[in-house]
């Protein structure tokens, strides 16, 4: 009799000086094995997140995020977590109960910090996770944990419905609002 494979699972990168909370659906294979968000080089997040002017360089997180990288990422105000911890090959493996679990786990997490900025990064898993069918991209009606709540688009890189620009242009609106960012900054 074989042993299962141990779930792997991705703790959050958040302190208390995160102001912009990116949340992703759940981690990847890659991300779990490695703990570090959006590992997968595929994925445009931290370029993303360089394009808006939110970190001063693009994050390689492919073979872990480095002490310095954490440290500048959490310098500047922005941690990353995710609706579902448990690691998979692709989001549509997560089960509806799952995410809508996840939101509970999230509400937890949001209410020992003080954030400005909560930003989903996908429609779908927003709309399961948090029961609201036809929600739309943006900043939402209600908040979470006295933060502001925005849907953004997913960066993955199987989301070809959203440009690096699109994306950027996005997050750093979110950034703006959390006050991580000046609002006379250019994107790049």
């Amino acid at each position: 009799m074989s042993n299962p494979r141990p779930t792997l699972v991705m703790p959050p990168l958040i302190d208390e000086r995160t102001r912009l909370l990116f949340v992703g659906i759940n981690p990847g294979l890659r991300s779990a094995e490695v703990a570090a968000p959006f590992a997968h080089r595929s994925n445009r997040f931290w370029k993303a997140l360089h394009a808006a002017g939110i970190l001063d360089r693009v994050v390689d997180a492919y073979d872990g995020v480095t002490p310095a990288d954490r440290e500048h990422i959490l310098a500047r105000g922005v941690g990353v977590s995710t609706l579902v911890q448990r690691a998979t090959r692709a989001a549509d493996e997560l089960a509806p109960e799952e995410l809508v679990a996840g939101v509970e786990d999230l509400r937890v997490l949001v209410a020992e910090h003080d954030l400005a900025v909560v930003a989903v990064l996908g429609i779908g898993a927003y709309r399961t996770g948090f029961r609201r069918r036809t929600a739309q991209q943006g900043v939402q009606e209600e908040l979470l944990g006295g933060a502001e709540l925005r849907v953004l688009p997913n960066p993955s890189g199987l989301n070809a419905g959203s440009t690096l620009a699109d994306l950027a242009a996005a997050f750093r609106d979110a950034a703006v609002a959390a006050g991580v960012v000046d609002g006379g900054e250019e994107v790049r």
